[in-house]
């Protein structure tokens, strides 16, 4: 059974940081795009950040770029999401996801994806 599980949400004021972690089980996760979306209640999946198998590209959306970092540990099967400078607008729960398609910034793009994680930020 494949399965990707998020870790290290939390309530935090703006400013702070936080570093989300997502642990895929279940089958060897180096092959694919990684992924890191989030949503509001009420609203549509928003598209976060990637990251190429290898590792050696990244993407991000443009409301968190400069200030998000993801990151892969091949070895460790893991995949991260470094969070600075968070705004009350990044409040949400943050999903981690997978797929084999190039260049995935729509959530019908994934295939596999985590329970989420909130992330709450006070002003």
């Amino acid at each position: 059974q494949v399965q990707l599980v998020e870790s290290g949400g939390g309530t935090v004021q703006a400013g702070d940081s936080l570093r989300l972690s997502c642990a895929p089980s279940g089958r060897t996760f180096s092959r694919y795009v990684m992924g890191w979306f989030r949503q509001v209640p009420g609203q549509e999946r928003e598209f976060v950040a990637y990251i190429s198998s290898s590792g050696g590209m990244t993407y991000y959306a443009d409301s968190v770029k400069g200030r998000f970092t993801i990151s892969r540990d091949s070895a460790k099967n893991m995949v991260y999401l470094q969070m600075n400078s968070l705004k009350p607008e990044d409040t949400a729960v943050y999903y981690c996801a997978a797929t084999l398609r190039g260049w995935p910034t729509r959530s019908d793009e994934y295939d596999y994806w985590g329970q989420g994680t909130q992330v709450t930020v006070s002003s």
